[in-house]
């Protein structure tokens, strides 16, 4: 599963630059579905990451303010701080049994950590799948989804 969270994190990177040459105004634009921006769709993912891999640690979960984060380089930057801890965990295979059961603190029921991390892998990829059509809605063309050509396997 570590090739896909590398796999996700190459396209968040992806994005992140794609989002550099956009204007900030088509960043922040109402749009259907996702978290209804593609920055805050953007800021939605990487939340989402830490929450669940935070809950698998037996950590609380950061609330991030989406209003504080106004530019592409300050959601850059929360993506490759939250990394570093993440890639630490998945790294640490005494820290990871897959039939252990996690409790989040925003949900009333456990989940498996193979569950979660299986997860947080589709999330991504489906929010990333949204920024796709909201691209070409801009008329830009999209960062490729492609698993081959990325010397992850």
């Amino acid at each position: 599963m570590y090739k896909f969270f590398q796999y996700n994190w190459q396209v968040r990177d992806e994005w992140l630059e794609w989002c550099k040459y956009i204007p900030e105004e088509e960043l922040s634009k109402e749009r259907i579905g996702g978290m209804g921006n593609i920055l805050h769709t953007l800021l939605h993912i990487i939340d989402v990451e830490y929450s669940w891999v935070r809950a698998m640690q037996g950590e609380s979960d950061v609330t991030l303010d989406f209003d504080q984060f106004t530019t592409i380089g300050e959601v850059q930057l929360l993506s490759l701080q939250y990394r570093e801890e993440i890639d630490h965990f998945l790294k640490n295979s005494d820290a990871f049994n897959p039939d252990e059961p996690v409790t989040a603190s925003w949900l009333e029921a456990d989940f498996m950590k193979d569950e979660i991390i299986h997860h947080i892998i589709a999330h991504e990829i489906h929010h990333m799948g949204q920024l796709s059509v909201w691209a070409r809605e801009i008329g830009v063309r999209p960062v490729s989804a492609n698993v081959v050509f990325r010397g992850l396997f």
